[in-house]
């Protein structure tokens, strides 16, 4: 399934919707699951019992677990056999609604560093020598970000007005379907709702005057629309993550390529390791870290106001966003 997490327009105001990408509909998975509802058990209260099943919450959907996804899959069919049910669409063009991040707001943010190419050059760019240090060969560490810092495809991307050195960052995005503990590598797929694209923005300057101190990221990292994600959430079934080509672009001039291949870690390795005595819960949100070349600090460039900056991974869509400047206060 391609998931997506939408907004229709209602004389009341935009409404957040959650949906599945089929045959060029974004089918509305509550309004087609009722129709299904009414159709095969006459007389139920499909309204109610869809919105329960079906809520307009992604996080809140993947807690449902195998009852969700049954009822997703029937939504989507019933969608694209009937366009109405009890007064209401079920189903858009991608033109008719406005795309927002696949999860609003995730449970928590876990950013790992796996690609050791970006390590090196980032270590260089640093100053550094290029040096990785070993530990990072055996702990695949990560950094907790802030939910409510998360933006969707399209909207801007506010810089903080004490950066100069502004950077994007391209990466694979990863989101728990499923609640467990001290979960084993073998198993770990199963713990897997799906895949998105990832930009962790950072105030590459404030980042480095802040790490001499040994903690952190804080403030190279923490700021309002600091993490867009977007533009859906594929499901493993349709995705092979481990090669996928991504790129990055700034005003339609591409600045990076890289690949998905090459993770030092892979996810059911991060799984084991995260769930280690604490309990990982559906919806959360895990970067794979930047991909090889993926960002502006490898590249020796940075973004300034008004670019657009487009993250692209095969199998999953576009991010775009623009970047505007924060007035100081």
């Amino acid at each position: 399934m391609k998931l997506a997490t939408f907004a229709v327009p209602s004389p009341a105001g935009a409404i957040r919707r959650i949906g599945a990408l089929a045959d060029g509909w974004l089918v509305d998975l509550q309004v087609a699951y009722s129709a299904y509802l009414a159709r095969t058990d006459p007389g139920c209260e499909a309204e109610r019992l869809a919105a329960l099943l079906l809520p307009d919450d992604m996080v809140a959907f993947l807690g449902h677990g195998t009852l969700g996804w049954e009822a997703a899959a029937r939504a989507i069919e019933e969608g694209l056999r009937v366009e109405e049910a009890f007064g209401r669409r079920t189903r858009y063009r991608l033109e008719e609604v406005r795309l927002l991040a696949p999860l609003p707001r995730p449970r928590v943010i876990r950013d790992f560093l796996t690609f050791e190419g970006h390590m090196r050059n980032a270590s260089r760019a640093l100053g550094r020598g290029g040096e990785i240090p070993p530990a990072w060969y055996e702990v695949p560490a990560y950094y907790k970000g802030d939910p409510e810092t998360v933006v969707g495809p399209d909207a801007d991307v506010v810089m903080p007005h004490y950066t100069q050195q502004f950077d994007f960052e391209l990466e694979l995005g990863m989101v728990i379907g499923r609640r467990g503990k001290d979960i084993p590598v073998a198993e770990a797929h199963r713990y897997i709702a799906g895949f998105t694209i990832f930009n962790d923005f950072s105030a590459r300057d404030q980042q480095m005057r802040e790490a001499p101190i040994g903690m952190g990221p804080s403030k190279g990292k923490d700021f309002d629309t600091g993490n867009a994600i977007g533009p859906f959430l594929v499901t493993p079934d349709e995705l092979d993550v481990t090669n996928l080509r991504m790129v990055a672009r700034v005003n339609g001039e591409v600045w990076s390529e890289g690949s998905s291949a090459g993770m030092h870690f892979s996810f059911a390795q991060l799984i084991a390791h995260v769930s280690q005595s604490e309990t990982i819960y559906p919806g959360e949100l895990w970067g794979s870290g930047t991909v090889t070349n993926g960002c502006g600090l490898e590249l020796g460039r940075y973004l300034k106001p008004g670019d657009v900056v487009e993250l692209e991974v095969e199998g999953i869509g576009v991010l775009r966003n623009r970047v505007v400047r924060q007035p100081a206060s």
